[in-house]
């Protein structure tokens, strides 16, 4: 007995030790996370004003800014394995922040949706490649039996800045306008791309200078997906969780302003109700699945949530007590958007030894394929006549059934 008692608090204290080690990168990842979130989620807030009034485009157009968005991310994402390798995660992580300036000003500058265009692919070439960066960052400072919850904490920036988006976008759209609203975001990134600086002498380290850089050696990380049929299983899962995360950002706002006539600023604070309970539900899970169940299996339950919350949308109506609208898009918001920190924490792992950048941008350029395809596709339904309730429970259906796979079929070494 005296032994349990004596080694008991070792071990709390080589945890505790542990824990506040991981404080300074853990800051670091998801204070860049949240602003290129930002970047990106304050075009949905912004486009029941921005695409009528000055684009001359109707709202539900924004899923176009997204699509483009994130085809810029695809790029700067299987990019990143070589540049990070040359340049550091830490100054990959500056220039994307840099690169979602120069998008929001372009988008803000013009009515032109040619250069509004332009701006959204350089917002999502500065968002793509700061999640392997990231990556790169986390999995040399975690210990493996903490992996999940440390990458779903970094993960909580994408859903705080969508609840960032959510609850002041409105307020500066009301004060300055959103032209000027998406310039004051683009300074906050650059703002925060000098403040890291001083982290480079910490994570920039170990660089290989003759890294290369081109087209093939870019799109190398898909080999990664293709070699490894458990990778590959990822990418898939992610191709379909993130076209039913991204349905939702971009749509939910134009979905209750239109169908449910809520004022913007009543629309945005359920936007950023459904952000919040994804930013307690990607913690959550990524404790369960350190602790409980293996991720696949965590993975698999989350698609049958956010496939049974998208198919829910068909019962919607304005009808709706305020309090069941903001749990429904909270129950949405904790699985559509809560998977991301589970997911980079299993490629992380089942990427071999120094090479997490690389497997993480391979799979997010299929994480990104489905963003960029699942917008269009949504806009499209619309165009045909269906309702936004219809379009969501479109996406539910393939997500439901990738949650099933991934609980049936059954891989060695997944925990």
């Amino acid at each position: 007995m005296r032994v349990v008692e004596s080694t008991a608090p070792a071990r709390q204290g080589v945890e505790n030790a542990t824990l506040r080690s991981l404080a300074a990168p853990i800051a670091l990842t998801l204070a860049v996370q949240t602003l290129v979130a930002l970047a990106v989620y304050s075009a949905p807030v912004m486009a029941p004003v921005a695409g009528p009034r000055d684009l001359g485009v109707p709202a539900s157009w924004v899923g176009y800014f997204i699509a483009i968005a994130y085809m810029g991310s695809m790029m700067g994402s299987v990019a990143a394995g070589g540049l990070v390798a040359r340049y550091g995660p830490v100054r990959i992580s500056q220039a994307g922040l840099t690169s979602c300036l120069i998008g929001l000003c372009l988008s803000a500058s013009s009515s032109s949706l040619c250069v509004v265009a332009l701006g959204a692919f350089f917002v999502g070439l500065g968002y793509g490649p700061t999640t392997p960066a990231s990556s790169q960052i986390l999995v040399r400072a975690t210990p493996p039996h903490l992996i999940s919850i440390t990458f779903s904490l970094k993960q909580t920036g994408v859903p705080l800045g969508g609840a960032i988006a959510g609850a002041l976008v409105p307020t500066l759209i009301l004060l300055f306008g959103w032209r000027w609203s998406a310039v004051a975001i683009g300074v906050a990134c650059v703002g925060l791309a000098l403040a890291i600086q001083p982290m480079r002498k910490r994570y920039d380290i170990g660089l290989n200078t003759t890294a290369r850089i081109s087209l093939r050696s870019a799109f190398a990380p898909l080999g990664f997906v293709f070699r490894d049929r458990r990778i590959g299983e990822m990418a898939i899962a992610s191709f379909v969780y993130g076209g039913v995360q991204v349905t939702l950002v971009t749509y939910l706002v134009t979905f209750l302003t239109e169908s449910f006539a809520m004022t913007l600023v009543l629309a945005g604070f359920v936007m950023a109700v459904s952000q919040v309970a994804s930013v307690i539900g990607r913690v959550l899970w990524g404790y369960v699945a350190d602790r409980a169940i293996n991720r696949r299996v965590m993975l698999g339950l989350l698609g049958l949530g956010m496939g049974v919350a998208a198919l829910t949308t068909l019962t919607a109506s304005p009808a709706w007590p305020l309090p069941l609208l903001f749990f429904f898009a909270a129950m949405f918001g904790a699985t559509a958007v809560g998977w991301n920190g589970v997911f980079l924490a299993e490629v992380a792992r089942l990427a071999p030894p120094g090479q997490a950048s690389q497997a993480t941008g391979g799979c997010m350029f299929f994480t990104f394929l489905g963003v960029v395809v699942s917008p269009p596709i949504f806009s499209q339904a619309l165009s045909l006549g269906y309702s936004y309730a219809a379009a969501f429970a479109i996406f539910g259906v393939p997500a439901l059934l990738v949650g099933a796979w991934l609980l049936l079929v059954k891989r060695t070494a997944t925990q």
